[in-house]
């Protein structure tokens, strides 16, 4: 099984994730969108499902993707204490650029 780390380490499968964000799309739309062959963009949402990113849901012929944010909690866990980090460095730049204005 797939992890939500893995399966965002491709750039595809990220932005599948990011046309997914506005609403479910249908494969067709997908390969459209990204210019990958069918194959290519039916395996990149198989890994994305068994990471539990996304979710499909059949409607007669067509099947419908969405996302599934919940497993990015984890992402978003691991990356707090980099964005505090960032944080703390833009503050520091920030104060010296106030206290050297030349």
């Amino acid at each position: 099984m797939a992890t939500a780390f893995a399966a965002l380490a491709d750039p595809h499968r990220r932005q599948i994730l990011d046309l997914l964000r506005a609403r479910e799309r249908a494969v067709s739309e997908l390969v459209d969108q990204l210019g990958l062959s069918q194959p290519g963009v039916s395996k990149h949402l198989r890994t994305l499902r068994e990471a539990d990113l996304v979710t499909v849901r059949h409607d007669a012929q067509r099947r419908w993707y969405g996302l599934c944010p919940e497993p990015l909690t984890e992402v978003d866990d691991w990356l707090a204490p980099y964005r505090a980090f960032w944080s703390d460095r833009l503050d520091a730049l920030e104060r010296h650029l106030e206290e050297n204005p030349d």
